[in-house]
């Protein structure tokens, strides 16, 4: 499976899916004009890797989410992505997600809290720093 990367812009988020390494990371702020058309590869992969993972190694998965900022287009892609994720834990294959907040924003922090609710087979850690301070 090849990975994925893609450098932010203004309204999308940087995207690393190294896939050999079980690691994908989303940074950035997400408003792009037409997030289905960003977001579907993305979910496209995950929904290729998922079932050919299911048969290997077993080695955990780990997803780090650190979006300062996502419109509702966004959010509903969120979903469908992490429904991909949460598949994969369900199949059995380890599955951690890292959510970063700043501390100051309570709806960012609740969404996580939520998403935690939603996709209960994903193990969520939640952060009050950014992705970048705790990779420093």
């Amino acid at each position: 499976m090849n990975n994925i990367s893609i450098p932010a812009t203004s309204c999308t988020p940087e995207v690393e899916f190294d896939f050999d390494g079980r690691t994908l990371s989303l940074a950035g702020e997400s408003y792009p004009e037409n997030a289905a058309a960003f977001y579907r590869p993305l979910i496209t992969a995950l929904e290729i890797f998922v079932p050919a993972q299911s048969q290997g190694t077993g080695s955990p998965l780990t997803l780090h989410v650190a979006l300062s900022y996502f419109n509702s287009s966004s959010t509903k892609m969120l979903f469908s992505l992490l429904s991909a994720v949460n598949n994969a834990a369900a199949a059995g294959i380890a599955t951690t997600l890292h959510w970063y907040y700043d501390p100051e924003d309570d709806i960012s922090e609740e969404f996580g809290q939520e998403l935690s609710l939603d996709f209960p087979a994903i193990a969520f850690h939640l952060h009050a720093e950014s992705y970048h301070d705790e990779l420093r």
